[in-house]
């Protein structure tokens, strides 16, 4: 077992917990108080086949009562209806603000749950249960929690720290290879925008990550979630460095929104990377062979091959929604070299263009 904490104002908020089972969750949530409350275990209908039961046996005997709320799995059940529906739950089982939200699943799962207990009752607690890699590395981290609005991802949201993460790293075992394959999207983001070394080291050990080699698989989230954290204890509610996790998102994003999520979050925002890579390398920040790097990489895992039917001018018409715009201009994240990245708020349209322009030149 791995364990890390994270800071909030200098003070310990949460920990997140690395773990091969569920054995140790119900001392976890003993240890923080929340044993005797009431549980309402939140989870998709891909995940729930899998474990709500064996997560309903533990919090049972450490409980009031436990409830499930479980609904259709996509980004696109991601919106406030469902929110609406967890509401009406909550409130018939009469739950108070004393009682826990349990969002077992992945980054949707994680965000609309903890959506919904930032704005239950004005706020209560939640524990994340993350499945999928990129929620173990990512969105359960930092608590930024939301729901998509109409077409535009995460545009309804509210910082709301949960209180305990707990990761059984052995449910990656049932997650489907195209999920697993998402979720080094924003592994390899973070190797990218902290550190050289441990990007190097995923390029060197993709073949036992794709085979799921559990020793592996704990490094490599321990060391994303070191990273993820550092960068949250800084700035946790994303008034400055914390952006630079949205290196590869801004164009990311616009292409999620763009082909109406044909694509899963991380393969676009391995899109965006190499993209903002070969933006990085246009301006001389980087050489490339640093862009060369960026790609290799990203190219040991089966992402899918970028899109044919791309309309570029779309995708920087759909940049112009991104919720991180700041006075009208976007916060593009660039890479002054592989490890450093820094925000940069001159680049235009045409810089776009260009770089994506280039990017599938170098393809024909």
């Amino acid at each position: 077992m791995e364990r890390l904490t994270v800071h909030v104002d200098e003070k310990p908020a949460y920990d997140i917990v690395l773990a091969e089972d569920y054995e140790g969750l119900g001392k976890e949530i003993e240890d923080i108080g929340l044993g005797g409350k009431r549980f309402c275990i939140v989870t998709d209908t891909n995940v729930g086949i899998h474990y709500i039961e064996k997560i309903r046996t533990i919090l049972e005997p450490r409980s009031r009562s436990v409830i499930t709320f479980q609904f259709k799995a996509g980004e696109e059940n991601k919106n406030l209806d469902v929110v609406k529906s967890l509401y009406e739950t909550l409130i018939v089982g009469d739950f108070e603000r004393g009682d826990v939200l349990v969002a077992l699943g992945g980054g949707v799962v994680g965000d609309l749950t903890g959506f919904a207990a930032a704005t239950y009752l004005r706020g209560i607690d939640f524990i994340q249960l993350p499945t999928s890699l990129l929620a173990m590395v990512d969105s359960s981290i930092g608590g930024k929690t939301g729901v998509d609005f109409s077409q535009y991802k995460n545009m309804v949201g509210a910082f709301h720290m949960p209180r305990l993460v707990y990761a059984n790293v052995k449910t990656l075992d049932t997650l489907p290879d195209k999920e697993l394959i998402s979720g080094m999207g924003e592994i390899i983001k973070h190797g990218l925008i902290k550190d050289r070394a441990y990007l190097e080291w995923i390029e060197d050990n993709a073949r036992n990550i794709r085979t799921r080699e559990t020793s592996i698989l704990i490094e490599m989230i321990k060391r994303s979630c070191e990273i993820k954290r550092g960068v949250v204890e800084k700035d946790p509610l994303e008034k400055g460095e914390r952006a630079l996790l949205n290196f590869g998102h801004t164009i990311g994003h616009a292409i999620e929104k763009t082909l109406n999520f044909k694509y899963l979050h991380g393969e676009c925002v391995a899109f965006g990377m190499i993209f903002a890579g070969k933006l990085s390398a246009m301006k001389g920040l980087i050489g490339e062979d640093d862009y060369a790097l960026i790609c290799d990489v990203i190219s040991r895992f089966p992402f899918p091959d970028l899109p044919e039917e791309l309309d570029i001018f779309k995708v920087i018409k759909a940049t112009k929604k991104d919720k991180k715009m700041s006075e009208g201009k976007i916060k593009f994240i660039l890479l002054k070299s592989v490890g450093d990245a820094y925000i940069d708020k001159k680049i235009t349209d045409e810089d776009m263009r260009l770089a994506m322009e280039a990017v599938y030149e170098e393809l024909e």
